[in-house]
């Protein structure tokens, strides 16, 4: 996988930032330690997700080109493979539920996108894409599950590995766990003592749920949650859940009152505006101190991408 990451970081290199990290003062002085955030708010469509679908679809732009490009997605993961699309000019079918805010639709739309609105949840919508691309030969593009869009992630672990070799321990949010998967490939190949630690909101823990259980088990009883980029459960065939198994050492839960906090305290203290699932790795840093005490740690701020409707799911949350 480590040479499969420094592939997509050469093939990617005009459609995802290298992101910057910078020093969280306060959370430093309290933890007694070091700590970063690595800010892939900053990315050209908001969120890290352009990293792997960027890499998916440049490792098939033959294919593309002549077939065109289907994916699934609501949110930051099909707002990247939209910006992809376009600028290469490629035809992309982007399987969405009918329940699809009005704000994201149109702003998918402004893309160019072609929309198939299906009546059920996303994982209705991403399993009807997926028959679709094989049906008519195009390229999938999956969020999560699917070795190329791994790879891509990963490059944010050889950002942080390049800007920082001395890192004792990287914090990461996970939803599908494509992100962890690849940062944790990347790190615990070139150093193993890294501890690769990973965060859920309680309300949807379904990656915890599924290690306690051995298996991928979506029986999980989910609940709302702030960090509605992470919710729902994962394909029974995930790779990524062996990834998880193999290299990611813990899984923490966070609390919605942490998520709606770390919010507040990154724009506060960063000027930072993100969303819910972007401040997952604060949360756990400001929930667990005792485990992070004295390290050398960077938290991945995954996205930033937030909906005039926010402030009602905060009032909500509350």
């Amino acid at each position: 996988m480590k040479k499969l990451i420094e592939e997509a970081h050469r093939r990617i290199r005009h459609y995802a930032l290298w992101t910057p990290m910078s020093d969280s003062l306060e959370l430093s002085e309290s933890l007694h330690g070091q700590v970063c955030f690595k800010w892939e708010n900053t990315q050209p469509t908001g969120s890290f997700k352009i990293r792997g679908a960027a890499n998916k679809i440049l490792a098939n732009i033959a294919r593309c080109r002549q077939r065109g490009v289907v994916a699934a997605s609501t949110g930051n993961h099909g707002l990247a493979t939209a910006s992809v699309c376009e600028q290469e000019r490629l035809d992309l079918e982007l399987f969405v539920p009918r329940t699809i805010s009005e704000v994201k639709r149109k702003y998918l739309e402004q893309y160019g996108v072609s929309l198939r609105m299906i009546d059920g949840p996303c994982e209705l919508a991403e399993r009807l894409a997926r028959q679709e691309a094989r049906l008519k030969g195009r390229v999938f593009v999956s969020p999560y599950n699917d070795e190329l869009v791994i790879a891509g992630q990963g490059t944010c672990g050889l950002e942080i590995w390049e800007d920082w070799p001395q890192v004792e321990e990287v914090v990461v949010p996970v939803g599908g766990g494509g992100l962890i998967s690849g940062i944790a490939c990347y790190l615990k190949e070139k150093n193993p003592r890294i501890i690769i630690t990973g965060v859920e909101p309680e309300n949807t823990a379904y990656i915890k749920h599924s290690l306690e259980a051995g298996r991928v088990d979506n029986s999980f009883g989910e609940k709302p949650t702030i960090a509605d980029a992470v919710s729902g459960g994962l394909e029974e065939d995930s790779i990524t859940f062996s990834f998880i198994q193999k290299y990611v050492d813990r899984m923490l839960t966070v609390t919605e009152k942490s998520i709606i906090q770390s919010i507040v305290f990154c724009l506060q203290h960063h000027r930072y505006q993100v969303e819910g699932a972007g401040a997952l790795a604060l949360a756990a840093l400001r929930s667990y101190p005792e485990l992070f005490s004295g390290k050398k740690v960077v938290g991945v701020v995954t996205g930033g991408n937030i909906e005039d409707s926010f402030w009602e799911k905060l009032i909500f949350a509350k």
